[in-house]
């Protein structure tokens, strides 16, 4: 299984401080941001994964992470998105990377407690299809700018709502995904959203429609460090009070 991680886009909700920087290189605690996402693939046990990034900072990623061997990575590859066309169309540049690999998808600034080293395992063991992580999240507010999976009575997901005024749950799909080869074929048949984006919401609910969608609840903190300033700042103070991505 190899591993990609998304670390592009232009990093608005942090004006200013991303005026001068690649948001996946600002601080947390005492090391870049991107650094607690490859620790996290790395003890899930991927060690062949792909850097997918954007914009006029791209190469300080390189100046970080070099061959990756110093992170526990066995190979680095990276990939340049030269225009911001959204989260599946980001994935879509690995598609050679990946080959006829199954592959772990993470979004640079998701910030995790514990290692998701079991979705993995039992990813590996799925006959098909995808696997999401969701996370608990009480919070209507906060869910109203988040992907919300609609349960069936069956306890199914048997939809994905982006950004719902009503959540249907109170769980939501962290930047954490688990795919197939076939992943590849599907982006190919996207059309642009609204914003002008292929998005990964669509993606999912093409699995989701299948009937090939599994999930798993991650257990303890999570947050999307780049969500907001007040995010970023609310992950930075759980990093620092309690370290992440625990065995």
């Amino acid at each position: 299984m190899k591993g990609v991680v998304l670390a592009g886009g232009s990093g608005t909700r942090l004006h200013p401080l991303t005026r001068i920087t690649n948001k996946h290189l600002l601080p947390l605690f005492d090391r870049p941001m991107i650094s607690y996402g490859i620790e996290a693939l790395v003890q899930a046990g991927i060690t062949e994964i792909m850097l997918v990034t954007g914009g006029t900072h791209a190469g300080e990623f390189l100046r970080l992470l070099g061959n990756g061997h110093e992170h526990g990575i066995d190979r680095l590859s990276y990939a340049y998105q030269d225009r911001p066309g959204g989260i599946a169309e980001a994935l879509g540049l690995a598609e050679r990377f990946a080959a006829d690999d199954p592959i772990l998808v993470m979004l640079g600034d998701n910030i995790v407690e514990h290692s998701f080293r079991t979705t993995v395992e039992r990813f590996g063991s799925q006959d098909r299809g995808a696997r999401i992580i969701l996370t608990e999240e009480e919070d209507p507010t906060h869910l109203r700018h988040l992907g919300v999976p609609d349960f069936d009575d069956a306890g199914r997901i048997r939809r994905i709502v982006e950004k719902p005024e009503d959540p249907p749950s109170h769980y939501a799909v962290t930047g954490i995904y688990c795919y197939p080869p076939e992943v590849f074929s599907i982006i190919g048949t996207l059309e642009p959203s609204g914003r002008g984006e292929l998005e990964i919401t669509d993606v999912n609910n093409w699995f989701v429609d299948k009937g090939e969608m599994e999930f798993d609840v991650l257990e303890g903190f999570w947050g999307d460090a780049g969500e907001s300033i007040e995010a970023y700042y609310a992950v930075n103070d759980f990093v620092r009070a309690h370290g992440v991505n625990k065995a």
